[in-house]
């Protein structure tokens, strides 16, 4: 039984940083507030904006011309504005990028090269320097990313809830799409409780979830969601002292993730991680195995292509993730006087990553368009940090798209 129907100019799915931040640049684009933002959960920022290291990234990783170098740089301007404007903590406190052995020096060198390139302040550091920055570090060669910040990101969302709502626009949570239809000038909604809503633009913002909302709105993604689970770990006791900012090592160029570093949060707390291994659960966050999730996982044949791509890589990952005494290991390549009996599980975070059809990773953020609909899909890192600047994309996008007539 339908339990009420509404109309609504713009309906955004997904309560993450990205979907908040689309469903504010809209409303500011288009001259209003008649955007309906609508999520499963109870809240917004359940995932991945939510669960993840809590910093606001340079731009530094990413290929010159990407969508990924261009919105990360805009996008971590325009946060840290947003929150001093708005008193949400914020602190420009910089990062170390370190090579642990000479063999990662070249790769060192090629980030310092994308950062040049993408407008990145970013320092070589002699053993000196390195020193005054991070005293406990140790590496045989280092840079000093000035851009980078820790950030309070659920506050970010709840200000922009706020903002949504103070132009007219609303969060209703609670609300799984189950199907989104064409009928003349606009869009029939439907959800899981029954709720049915009738708009003239759907923006999928739905992260984990985000190929399925494409296929329920009729269109053919040309990706596939793979979640990737990221634990992570508290420092406690002296080895959190060891710690001042950010420590990153330098990245595995083969793999779009950047290896367990040690992060100082906007809080004060001292975390390391995440790890990167397959997760048979979208949201299994207590590792558990999604039964509908894992039996997709099997049956999708980019999955196994990407298996055979990155099978080395993947291993390597999981016996990490397997063994605290790993990711011991690797933080103290980093900081050699760190004491593994300091490490505390922490909560962990599921990042949605897409692939193609043929088993690649894909690198860049995806966007798609089909007929009333605007797609997101693939926002993982730094798409929290470049959250504002890919909503002005996606209003872009939602601007060209006719509204109904009548409203």
């Amino acid at each position: 039984m339908t339990r009420r129907s509404a109309d609504a100019a713009v309906i955004v799915v997904g309560a993450g940083l990205v979907g908040l931040a689309a469903a504010r640049a809209i409303g500011e684009r288009l001259g209003t507030g008649d955007i309906v933002v609508v999520d499963k959960e109870d809240g917004p920022a359940r995932h991945q904006s939510g669960r993840n290291s809590g910093v606001a990234h340079s731009g530094l990783y990413y290929a010159p011309g990407s969508a990924k170098a261009d919105l990360a740089v805009r996008g971590r301007a325009a946060l840290e504005q947003y929150c001093s404007e708005r008193s949400i903590p914020y602190r420009t406190c910089g990062k170390v990028v370190v090579a642990s052995d000479a063999a990662q020096l070249p790769a060192l060198a090629e980030l310092e090269r994308r950062g040049a390139a993408n407008g990145v302040r970013v320092e070589r550091l002699d053993s000196e320097r390195l020193r005054r920055i991070e005293p406990h570090v140790r590496a045989v060669g280092a840079l000093h990313v000035l851009d980078t910040g820790v950030v309070d990101y659920p506050g970010v969302a709840r200000s922009l809830v706020g903002e949504v709502c103070v132009a007219g626009g609303e969060l209703r949570v609670g609300l799984e799409l189950t199907q989104a239809a064409v009928r003349g000038d606009g869009l029939d909604v439907a959800f899981a409780d029954g709720t049915r809503l009738r708009t003239s633009v759907l923006v999928n913002c739905a992260g984990l979830q985000s190929d399925r909302v494409a296929a329920r709105c009729g269109a053919e993604p040309s990706v596939h969601i793979v979640p990737f689970r990221g634990d992570y770990t508290d420092v406690t006791g002296s080895s959190a002292e060891l710690v001042r900012a950010l420590v990153y090592p330098v990245p595995d160029p083969r793999w779009p993730f950047l290896g367990v570093h040690l992060t100082r949060s906007i809080e004060g707390h001292v975390h390391a991680g995440p790890t990167a291994v397959l997760a048979l659960g979208r949201e299994a966050y207590d590792r558990s195995v999604d039964r509908t999730d894992a039996l997709a996982l099997l049956r999708n044949r980019a999955l196994w292509r990407l298996g055979l791509r990155y099978w080395r890589t993947g291993l390597a990952e999981l016996r990490r993730a397997r063994s605290p005494e790993r990711v011991a290991e690797d933080l103290q390549r980093l900081v050699p006087e760190l004491d593994a009996a300091d490490l505390r599980p922490a909560a962990p975070g599921i990042r949605a990553q897409a692939v193609s059809a043929d088993g690649r990773l894909i690198d860049d953020f995806a966007f798609a368009v089909s007929p009333r609909c605007v797609h997101v899909l693939n926002a993982p890192s730094p798409a929290a940090t470049a959250a504002l600047a890919i909503g002005q994309v996606i209003a872009g996008r939602v601007d060209t798209i006719p509204r109904r007539t009548g409203r």
